[in-house]
């Protein structure tokens, strides 16, 4: 199959806002492994975000902007696991406020136009205390997870990929 034809990519207007934060972070955050998903042997320290599927908003907005809940999970193994997954919770929080605050813009993805914090970290024991989807029935021996919650706004690049030149 040839994948998606370049007429439908172009209709999108939105940027997902996972892959955003993802390019954000993992920027801000290097040498820190910033995923969407749990590898099947996965190491840590880890950032993992992902979006909360029971809220999104768009209003008609015509300069095309997103809001999302998004939950960031970071994720230390001991020693210290417990104070440095609460360390790179914080760390994630300012990247997030410096990319929004400075504007910064990831091509083909936009921008972040607001984030708030809606949850502050907070120790989470094991995944059934987790607010999304779940892939450890229990954290591995050794791991710390911190959860936070943020809305983040988001606004697509002023040049779209895969956008038509007009007739």
């Amino acid at each position: 199959m040839a994948g998606l034809p370049n007429r439908i990519k172009a209709m999108a207007e939105l940027s997902p806002v996972e892959d955003l934060l993802l390019a954000v972070l993992r920027e801000g955050l290097p040498g820190i492994q910033v995923q969407s998903l749990i590898r099947k042997a996965q190491t840590f320290p880890l950032v993992l975000l992902r979006r909360d599927p029971n809220f999104g908003s768009w209003d008609g907005d015509p300069r095309f902007t997103d809001s999302a809940l998004v939950t960031v999970h970071t994720f230390c193994e001991d020693p210290d696991g417990d104070e440095d997954a609460a360390i790179l919770a914080e760390a994630v929080r300012v990247t997030i406020r410096d990319a929004w605050l400075k504007h910064k813009v990831i091509p083909g993805r936009g921008h972040i136009t607001r984030a708030n914090l809606n949850s502050a970290p907070r120790r989470a024991p094991d995944w059934s205390t987790s607010s999304g989807p779940v892939q450890y029935a229990d954290l591995p021996v050794g791991v710390w997870r911190y959860e936070t919650t943020y809305q983040i706004e988001i606004r697509r690049p002023r040049s779209r990929p895969y956008a038509q030149p007009p007739p």
